[in-house]
């Protein structure tokens, strides 16, 4: 079977791109297309395959400034070309989904996500006052404009798969499709075996500025020279809905050390909020990671996500997640909640949950809340690894093949 793979954009390694890079080891010879691409921001196993890209990638400093190109995705998508392919395999959160595909080419499409900057979280990524008249008053009408084309090309995928129940019922009320989930593979084995885990949770993480000493470091060589006194992790790409300056601002006014890890469009805005007691670090490799979640308090958590694999490494790593209560997290630290604590959670307060805690209310309060919620009595972080089992990247690669080779069999038929 000839394959093609497709992916929105190659600059960075993030959760879709994990999701691409086991597909890529499922058909080792595919070619990938992609709006444009990065050399080097992506695995060599990724980069191990053809990439074509298209007229985007010619464009002024595209490989960084793509967003600013969203008017142009539904064109440059459909310039792409798929003659003498069998199926084509396309990972999704902007335009690949809606790729051309020709008569007899079966498409199947994994949805991380239908846009959100063009459907709900549109106040979010282009707020009132974020570009000046006239881009102000034409922002709006491009936006409505890649809206419609997404949804006249909701049904040229044959199949979609996405990666959480809180996706698939984004996808069923936007695109009136029902999407069948896989939940994205997570690499737990790594983070698992990364280091021994702390039993329990001692007590509170205070601030130098706070206490005047430095707290007594927890066990095991320190993976960052400013580790030293406990601390509350903040960690993921820096964008818009991910609400990373709440859990900055929380931790500064609870006086609880913060260490904040990633890169990302709104970096330097949350790298104004710099003050004792929060530490960047900016990117860090995987190795570096696990050991910051193995020696967290807790991972700090308050984005909406449509999965969120950064809080399962966290959980195969021992280490508790202090999560917004709503999308995909509900699917992995909350799983095996009771529904009196999802009721707290969904009124609007904290409460504890397998994989740590959840808030109910989206804001400096909720998170500050959460945070004294969690540190009321010890966590046993023993007990975290074996939640985050059901989403290693064996159970993924079964699931993916097997829902695949169905499909196909019954689109052939």
């Amino acid at each position: 079977m000839k394959v093609a793979l497709l992916h929105d954009w190659l600059t960075g390694m993030r959760g879709g791109e994990r999701v691409l890079e086991r597909l890529c080891a499922r058909v080792p010879s595919a070619p990938i297309y992609t709006l444009v691409s990065k050399r080097g921001s992506v695995s060599p196993a990724i980069e191990s395959h053809p990439i074509h890209t298209t007229f985007l990638q010619w464009l002024p400093l595209a490989t960084r400034l793509y967003r600013w190109y969203l008017p142009l995705f539904p064109a440059a998508i459909e310039s792409i070309r798929l003659d003498g392919y069998d199926a084509v395999v396309s990972t999704s959160h902007c335009v690949a989904r809606g790729v051309r595909t020709p008569p007899g080419t079966f498409h199947l499409s994994y949805i991380h996500t239908p846009m959100r900057y063009v459907y709900e979280l549109e106040p979010v990524y282009f707020p009132p006052g974020k570009f000046p008249w006239p881009l102000s008053a034409l922002v709006p009408r491009l936006l409505g404009r890649v809206r419609r084309w997404d949804l006249a090309t909701r049904d040229r995928p044959h199949v979609l798969l996405c990666n959480s129940a809180f996706v698939a019922e984004r996808i069923a009320r936007h695109y009136g499709r029902t999407a069948e989930i896989v939940y994205p593979p997570v690499d737990v084995a790594r983070f698992r075996t990364a280091a021994p885990l702390e039993t329990e949770f001692h007590g509170p993480a205070r601030s130098a500025a706070a206490s005047g000493v430095a707290d007594a470091a927890p066990p095991g060589p320190p993976a960052h020279d400013t580790i030293g006194r406990p601390f509350y992790l903040v960690a993921g790409a820096f964008a818009p809905y991910k609400r990373a300056e709440i859990a900055i601002e929380a931790c500064a006014r609870t006086e609880r050390r913060a260490l904040v890890v990633g890169t990302g469009q709104d970096e330097r805005a949350l790298l104004r909020l710099a003050r004792a007691g929060v530490e960047f670090i900016g990117w860090a490799s995987d190795a570096h990671l696990a050991e910051l979640y193995r020696q967290a308090q807790a991972l700090i958590f308050p984005g909406e996500e449509d999965f969120g694999i950064i809080p399962v490494e966290a959980m195969a790593s021992g280490c508790p997640v202090i999560a917004y209560g709503r999308g995909g997290v509900l699917e992995t630290v909350g799983r095996g909640a009771c529904a009196e604590t999802l009721t707290r959670v969904r009124s609007g307060g904290a409460a504890r949950v397998p994989g740590g805690v959840l808030f109910g209310t989206q804001s400096v309060e909720g998170v500050v809340e959460a945070i004294r919620e969690y540190e009321r009595e010890p966590f046993d972080r023993t007990t975290l690894p074996a939640l985050a089992e059901p989403f290693s990247e064996e159970r993924f690669d079964e699931e993916f093949a097997e829902a695949f080779e169905r499909h196909w069999r019954e689109w052939s038929a």
